[in-house]
């Protein structure tokens, strides 16, 4: 076999062409437009609302290379803020994911000044601190509820003509939030300013170095980041219909950590095969283990540290180059 014939072979096993790639979108909408008829429509909005959470964080932490330890905070604000503009002030549901999206965007504008300039636990430790304020705030706050949380939060109408009462027809709005959050996150990571944020990953001297203005590209991946966790906050919000405190708490944020390392950190698709498996073992524990459930979180979380250094689909994609490489060196001239 030629050198030039290995070479694309090779080429072959590491680099999906784009036509495949949007096969397999299309074939993982369709699955899940079908999902509602095999499984429970609230299950799924779940999974997809968390899916969403812990994509939206495995941006900042996979590919900025940030680990904020209060990513809760934009979760549970836009939680809040999109269940009161909807029951209070009578907003459409649209316009309570809007509302809830911008505020993760105002939120992580604020947080991202105050701790972008740090590094390493210096930056995880401000912004759990800084979680922790605004979860007090959310305590305190009089429209909040306090530990009763927000309830009866309305589904509404969308656009003012589909009620979406039913949760199959709520459904389809989420799931439309759901792979649209997906392909923003996937188009970013795939364009320039993408490749930018792994150079900083790498290494950020030599990023500096080649006129980067780094400070200025980790806050526009952490106010996009905290943008999309708070539109899976908003969306949560219409799915259960109220918000609490849980939805800002630091263990929230310790979940959806778990949900990225567990799937693959660095990956597109890693965080929700981590959120499927967190959601779908809480829904079926909760009521059999009760607290100890938190327990077994934490053994899954050791598991994988130790045995899927990777996450799940992290190592699957290893394994896949490993037999590209190992099919590559079969085929190779002797």
């Amino acid at each position: 076999m030629s050198n030039n014939a290995v070479l694309q072979r090779k080429v072959a096993f590491h680099e999906m062409p784009d036509m495949r790639i949007r096969a397999m979108w299309i074939v993982f909408a369709v699955l899940m437009a079908a999902a509602p008829l095999v499984f429970y429509p609230v299950l799924l909005m779940k999974l997809m609302c968390f899916a969403l959470f812990a994509a939206a964080f495995n941006l900042l932490m996979g590919y900025a290379g940030l680990l904020s330890f209060g990513h809760a905070a934009f979760f549970g604000a836009a939680a809040y803020v999109a269940g009161y503009v909807m029951k209070a002030w009578h907003f459409t549901p649209e316009l309570g994911l809007v509302a809830g999206a911008a505020t993760g965007v105002a939120l992580g504008a604020i947080v991202g000044v105050l701790a972008i300039r740090r590094a390493g636990i210096y930056f995880a430790m401000i912004t759990l601190a800084l979680a922790q304020m605004i979860y007090f705030a959310w305590l305190q706050a009089p429209f909040t509820g306090g530990e009763d949380g927000l309830q009866d939060v309305p589904r509404g109408k969308l656009f003012g003509v589909f009620d979406l009462t039913d949760d199959r027809a709520l459904y389809w709005v989420i799931l439309a939030v759901f792979l649209g959050g997906l392909w923003l996150i996937h188009r970013t990571v795939n364009s320039p300013f993408g490749k930018i944020l792994l150079a900083i990953r790498e290494n950020e001297p030599r990023a500096i170095s080649l006129g980067y203005d780094v400070a200025r590209v980790k806050l526009l991946a952490f106010v996009l980041s905290a943008g999309l966790a708070g539109l899976a906050g908003a969306a949560k919000v219409l799915v259960f219909r109220f918000a609490t405190l849980t939805d800002a708490a630091w263990n929230t944020s310790g979940e959806v950590v778990l949900m990225t390392l567990l799937g693959g950190l660095g990956t597109v698709t890693g965080p929700l095969v981590g959120a499927s498996a967190i959601v779908v073992l809480q829904n079926e524990l909760a009521d059999k283990v009760g607290s100890w459930i938190s327990v077994i979180m934490g053994l899954i979380f050791i598991f994988c540290v130790l045995v899927f250094r990777r996450g799940i689909v992290g190592e699957l994609i290893a394994l896949r180059r490993r037999l590209g490489i190992e099919d590559v060196r079969r085929h190779s001239p002797r």
